[in-house]
């Protein structure tokens, strides 16, 4: 609950402030994608300000984003391989606890307790 009211309180302004900006800059805007042809382009889009805006920001939000993602790969290479031997420490001290309940009940009955045996490292 308190994420959702916390969601809101940034959601919220951000679209104000989009919505804002998209009645304040309705005027038309025409981008050239060719940089070697000034007079006569090749590549043109003609667009409102604010689409101009909004997706140079969106566009910088996503390249962010991969970039940390790409960046954060080590930290979570390292994450999986210690969960992996996080596993495998908990698979052994199950095996080693029930071989060791397994000696104090033959001791308890009076038989000689069995050998724990180790893995070979």
């Amino acid at each position: 609950m308190l994420r959702r009211i916390v969601n809101w309180l940034v959601v919220l302004p951000i679209a104000i402030v989009a919505v804002a900006l998209a009645v304040a800059n309705r005027g038309s805007m025409t981008v050239s994608l060719d940089p070697f042809s000034r007079e006569a382009p090749a590549y043109v889009l003609t667009m409102p300000i604010y689409v101009v805006i909004l997706l140079t920001l969106t566009l910088g939000v996503v390249l962010g984003g991969v970039t940390v993602w790409w960046r954060q790969g080590r930290y979570r290479k390292r994450c999986r391989r210690a969960e992996s031997d996080l596993h495998v420490a908990r698979a052994e001290a199950n095996r080693l606890r029930t071989e060791l309940d397994r000696s104090a009940g033959l001791a308890a009955s009076g038989g000689v307790p069995a050998r724990i045996s180790r893995p070979a490292a």
